[in-house]
């Protein structure tokens, strides 16, 4: 029967001393559960605790409070006075640095955990089959005796990830491990990290503040904003239902617009919102159930916008805003306009073949079901 990979944290806290005795950075009471063979993402600015989260599960730092579990074994139990040590967890790591050992060759690096193990001895043939299949995996076969320093940067991240894998670890954890590499490559290993997740099945946690490397490879993703997660789902859920502005703008471009609530929820579940920008009234979708009144932030994806010649007919539950051109883009695929209704300037990104100048009047339309309203 494969070992239950399951990890649960419970109200994870761990700060840092600051000026006159204050708590600062780290992270705040931040609970989650992935069913093992999990892709999950911590996912957030620089200085936001997702990596404290990370180190906090790997035991290279001790919790302020909390319980941290893999399967049935407990890991940090802080009403129990439990912290297991890292070389105790049976964890694989890669660091946004490769940490590879310029003076081993290649099969060193990846032996490496296997000599130092604690808890059991391994075989000189034990060695040689583990560290040969682990460089399989990440289709290094062949290159086990080239010295690390005659790698690329792209070989020497495969080599990390052999090194992580080569014990079968009951967790994955990364942190930031592509930020190093060239756009290409970075896309790339995206694609080699996530294969490699879904072959060997291991629950994985994943650090990074890049949004496309968390929506493409992740099952589930948490925001953290200053120490709490404010939302957590699947990259669909994140990216179409977030829960308030800074989910909305962090995740992908987003058009922000202030307005506020000129009524109530109708049959169609939509709400009128009266801009703030001088654009004019717009039917919306509440992000969240409940009654929504006051003051109110519109979220609308730039993607979901279409331009259209001053006049022309709208289609059925369309928002109709009027601007005009201050900005044209060509990124070959697709054409990125800034167009300015109001005091607002609203960014729609649209077909290549949609050409408009600058300065030219359009109609801006969006479907009110992709207006989402925000509470905050």
């Amino acid at each position: 029967m494969p070992e239950d990979s399951t990890l649960r944290v419970s109200n994870l806290t761990k700060t840092y001393a600051g000026p006159a005795g204050t708590k600062v950075g780290g992270v705040r009471e931040a609970s989650f559960e992935l069913p093992a063979g999990t892709f999950f993402t911590l996912l957030g600015p620089s200085g936001c605790g997702k990596t404290t989260t990370l180190r906090c599960i790997a035991g290279l730092e001790q919790p302020d409070s909390g319980v941290i579990q893999v399967g049935d074994r407990t890991f940090f139990d802080s009403a129990r006075g439990l912290h297991v040590p890292m070389n105790e967890r049976r964890l694989g790591m890669v660091f946004q640095s490769y940490a590879i050992w310029p003076h081993m060759t290649v099969f060193e690096n990846v032996a490496f955990p296997l000599r130092v193990a604690r808890d059991r001895r391994y075989s000189r043939a034990e060695i040689r089959d583990m560290v040969m299949r682990a460089l399989a995996t990440v289709s290094l076969d062949g290159l086990d005796a080239r010295p690390a320093t005659r790698l690329s940067g792209g070989q020497q991240q495969r080599v990390a990830l052999a090194r992580a894998i080569v014990r079968q670890p009951r967790l994955l954890l990364l942190d930031e491990p592509l930020s190093n590499l060239d756009a290409a490559l970075r896309e790339e290993m995206r694609n080699e990290l996530k294969r490699l997740q879904q072959q060997i099945g291991v629950t994985t946690v994943y650090v990074t503040h890049d949004q496309t490397e968390a929506l493409e490879m992740s099952d589930s993703i948490a925001i953290i904003e200053a120490g709490r997660i404010v939302q957590m789902g699947s990259p669909r859920d994140i990216y179409f239902q977030p829960r308030n502005g800074f989910v909305a703008g962090f995740v992908g471009a987003t058009n922000l617009l202030g307005g506020a609530v000129a009524g109530e929820v109708d049959a169609w579940g939509s709400i009128a919102v009266t801009l703030d920008c001088g654009g004019g009234r717009i039917l919306c979708v509440p992000a969240q159930a409940g009654r929504l009144d006051g003051h109110v932030r519109v979220s609308v994806r730039p993607e979901t916008i279409s331009l259209r010649q001053p006049g022309s007919p709208s289609g059925e539950r369309m928002n109709r805003l009027n601007g005009e051109i201050v900005f044209a883009g060509f990124l070959g695929n697709s054409n990125r306009y800034r167009v300015k209704v109001g005091e607002a300037v609203l960014q729609a990104n649209t077909a290549a073949d949609a050409r408009y100048a600058i300065g030219a009047p359009v109609a801006v339309d969006f479907p009110q079901e992709s207006a989402l309203a925000l509470s905050n």
